[in-house]
């Protein structure tokens, strides 16, 4: 196997060779091609999964930082007249007016910054995204403990992990394997604008670890009465670790002590 050019580690190339998994993504993006919206596709590369995606979605941009292969894209989909390929970073990009997915093989080393503007850019339906397993399993609560950033978004997004892909499915094959993650933003949110302020509030006062554990740290700003309700509520053990605690019952923490 060649070794990957010092482009290619710089830009965490890892292009997916799996087709099969290529074609789980796109089903999992676009589980309706009758009302699929405008799909948007992270780091196209060679084009592995813009074909499958281009044969589910009404519409599609993929977005290709490398500009060696913007020219090979653009000649592949010629005939494609829904589908444009855009030559530049994602995450420069501006969110389209209408709602959208977002899907892709995504740049390991870039993963955090394409969720974070995943997670805030308005008219977001969901987004379908292949990442480290690791990173995969530990956002949607896969080893039993969940993170702050899944906990604070929760109202608003689900998080899901919804499928693996081994590292052999990659060309080059990275060190680790591969985990499809789907964030999927609710019709509806669960706290409207000003509970969710609170929600933050609370969430991030918890995860803190001021006091050595979540029951001590909440105690700092409620009264130890009120938390011993909220953990009853919650059906929690006072000595539970913050991490072990999973959205639902953050929820029922945050219906006894919201202000």
């Amino acid at each position: 196997m060649a070794r990957p050019s010092s482009r290619a580690r710089t830009l965490s190339q890892n292009f997916l060779a799996d087709r099969a998994a290529a074609e789980r993504l796109a089903r999992l993006a676009v589980p309706d091609p009758r009302t699929a919206p405008l799909v948007l596709e992270v780091g196209a590369g060679k084009g592995a999964l813009t074909e499958p995606l281009a044969r589910r979605a009404r519409e599609l941009t993929a977005y290709e930082i490398d500009p060696r292969f913007v020219a090979g894209l653009r000649a592949r989909f010629a005939r494609a007249p829904h589908v444009r390929v855009v030559g530049g970073d994602f995450l420069a990009a501006r969110p389209p007016r209408t709602p959208y997915s977002v899907a892709g093989n995504v740049p390991f080393s870039r993963t955090a910054d394409i969720v974070d503007w995943c997670l805030t850019a308005p008219g977001l339906t969901d987004a379908t995204l292949l990442t480290q397993l690791e990173y995969a399993r530990k956002r949607t609560g896969d080893y039993g403990r969940w993170t702050l950033l899944t906990v604070t978004t929760w109202p608003r997004h689900e998080w899901r992990l919804a499928g693996r892909v081994s590292r052999y499915g990659f060309r080059p094959a990275p060190r680790v394997d591969a985990g499809i993650i789907r964030i999927e933003r609710r019709p509806a949110p669960l706290l409207d604008a000003r509970a969710y302020r609170d929600w933050r509030r609370l969430v991030e006062l918890g995860f803190s670890g001021v006091g050595g554990s979540l029951h001590a740290s909440l105690r700092r700003e409620h009264p130890g009465r009120r938390v011993d309700a909220a953990f009853r509520a919650a059906r929690l053990d006072p000595g539970v670790l913050v991490g072990e605690v999973a959205p639902a019952r953050w929820l029922r923490l945050y219906e006894v002590l919201a202000p």
